[in-house]
């Protein structure tokens, strides 16, 4: 009985091309036998089905002879099926014209499991370029400075594109030219005996190493690197609202990427020195003001303290220790939503520890 090739595949008859392209990517995921649990048998069995139905001209005869596909092959219905058998041809495309399949077409398949055939899949990794990596430095700031914002300047060392050669990765003044080697892209067809067969995969050109250009001369500075070690100022915008122990995110203000990749990101790690005045509780702030025992009975103004400056404060008669009163908007800058938070005072009562004869005669006499 034929092979049901759909059903390995676990898509219908009636599937669209990229929905066979994606069935084919997501099981040889999973069946990869570089991968834990996976299943070298079935990984084959799955490359033997995507050969065909990723194939116009063979799906189309896999759909005439159903299960009797393999007989039809003899009979000279289908030709070019020994390929699919022992796994040559898998990555670069069959010799006898029959289909042609590029390791890109794998997407992710191969990514974190190793370079398991000696090259990279990706068309990227190909060209030899690495993003610069990123960094990450500390910043402390005063409360204020976290409630409304501020600019902060900063240096640090990190990798920065040469300013000799500007990045081009060449001497000045010395040509540059195409890689004749691989005609400026980057990368060269091999062929290559692994465990699943003779592969046909493409790497990245020895000659130029990857970057389809070949100098004259490289730069002396940085070595044909396109970055150097230097000094670096930059000026940081702080956001008004940042609490302790949150990050900011510059991106591309990591390391300059070599020979023209991506810069990385710079991450700022920020701190907050406290205020012996304030406690801050998300947008809030929180403070005490100790009045006197007269005070709380009589009533008063008193002036507080806020990070706005002195604001007035009317105290009812009779207010009791550890009374609380909301000073709206008095707070910090909500970040990335508008407005403030609140200011909440908390009075103190201040009882005297010792008092006059006069004094206690007053008292006795109120019966307070």
């Amino acid at each position: 009985m034929g092979k049901d090739y759909y059903n390995t595949l676990g898509v219908s008859k009636t599937a669209s091309e990229e929905e066979i392209k994606q069935a084919f990517r997501k099981k040889a995921h999973q069946c990869h036998p570089d991968k834990s649990g996976g299943d070298e048998a079935k990984f084959k069995e799955i490359n033997e089905a995507y050969q065909v139905l990723g194939n116009k001209e063979k799906r189309a005869q896999y759909d005439q002879f159903g299960s009797t596909f393999e007989q039809a092959k003899g009979q000279g219905g289908f030709s070019g099926f020994e390929g699919f058998r022992d796994f040559s041809g898998f990555a670069g495309g069959f010799q006898n014209g029959q289909g042609n399949m590029d390791f890109e077409d794998l997407g992710d398949i191969f990514s974190g499991i190793g370079d398991i055939f000696g090259f990279s899949g990706g068309r990227g990794r190909a060209q030899g370029k690495r993003r610069g990596q990123d960094l990450q430095i500390s910043v402390a700031i005063e409360f204020a400075e976290a409630v409304f914002g501020a600019e902060k300047e900063i240096s640090l060392q990190k990798k920065v594109v040469c300013d000799h050669c500007h990045g081009n990765l060449a001497e000045p003044g010395s040509k540059i030219e195409t890689c004749a080697a691989c005609k400026g892209s980057g990368r060269v067809i091999r062929v290559q005996r692994t465990i699943l067969g003779n592969m046909q995969v493409r790497v990245p050109c020895g000659d130029c190493g990857g970057e389809g250009k070949t100098y004259a001369q490289k730069c002396k500075k940085c070595k044909g690197t396109g970055v150097i070690s230097d000094k670096a100022d930059i000026k940081v915008k702080i956001p008004a609202g940042i609490d302790d122990g949150e990050t900011i995110r510059l991106s591309g203000y990591g390391e300059a990427g070599e020979r023209g990749a991506a810069a990385g990101d710079l991450y700022i790690n920020v701190s907050v020195r406290g205020d012996k005045r304030f406690e801050r509780t998300g947008y809030d702030i929180k403070s005490k003001k100790f009045i006197s025992f007269g005070q709380a009975v009589l009533g008063a103004k008193v002036d507080i303290e806020t990070i706005d400056g002195i604001v007035e404060l009317k105290i009812p008669a009779g207010t009791q220790s550890e009374t609380i009163f909301k000073l709206k908007g008095r707070g910090v800058n909500r970040l990335r939503q508008g407005g403030r938070g609140d200011h909440f005072v908390e009075i103190k009562v201040s009882i005297p520890t010792s008092i006059s004869r006069k004094q206690r005669n007053l008292i006795e006499e109120l019966d307070l």
